[in-house]
This record gives C-alpha cells, sequence and structure tokens, in this order.
C-alpha cells in the first residue's frame, strides 16, 4: 500500500480522525495539543496520526488534501481544518455535533 492509500484508509476508515504532531495524550506541539484537546471535550473516541512516527505521512499529508500545516482533522472522511478552524467550530458548539454524528454514523 503506498503512502497516499495509507492516508485515505485512516481518513475514510475512521469516523473522526487528527493527523497531529505527537498524540492525544502527549502532543509535541502546541496546536495539535489545543486540537486534541476539542476533540476531546466532544466526549467521542477519535483517532490519531502522529505525523512525527511516520516521515512518508509528514511529507505527503499536506498534498492530500492541499492543506500546507499540521495538525489536519478529518471528519466524515472530509477536511474540516486545522487549529483554528477546530477551535472555533468547538466555540459555536458545531464540532461537539459533528464529532457526536460521525460517531454515531460510523458506528451504524
Amino acid at each position: 500500500m503506498d503512502i497516499l492509500e495509507r492516508i485515505e484508509a485512516a481518513v475514510k476508515e475512521n469516523p473522526v480522525v487528527i493527523f497531529m504532531k505527537g498524540t492525544p495524550q502527549i502532543p509535541q506541539c502546541g496546536y495539535s495539543s489545543r486540537t486534541a484537546q476539542a476533540l476531546m471535550a466532544c466526549g467521542e473516541e477519535f483517532a490519531h496520526v502522529n505525523v512525527l512516527a511516520d516521515p512518508e505521512v509528514f511529507e505527503n499529508l499536506p498534498g492530500y488534501a492541499n492543506w500546507p500545516t499540521f495538525p489536519q482533522v478529518y471528519i466524515n472522511g472530509e477536511l474540516v481544518g486545522g487549529c483554528d478552524i477546530t477551535l472555533e467550530l468547538y466555540q459555536k458548539g458545531e464540532l461537539q455535533q459533528m464529532v457526536k454524528n460521525a460517531v454515531e454514523k460510523g458506528a451504524a
């Protein structure tokens, strides 16, 4: 499986996934930390990919959805955005509903 297929699999097989520097428990950058905290505050399970642990993902993910920075959050196979967009959605109460709906849909 080539790298773009691996990225595609992570995006499509998980209702919610964050590609981040580090892990939700041990983030390696402030933006990744804040984004993971917003997702955790939604109270649902989500997947994560540590881009620092996989140089191929680190190099190729920006071209996958034409988004140059990390973290990247995908819900229902679609790019939501990075830190600023995710936090804005959380503050509006929209992220919580998006995550809940995605997880429920994924479980069905």
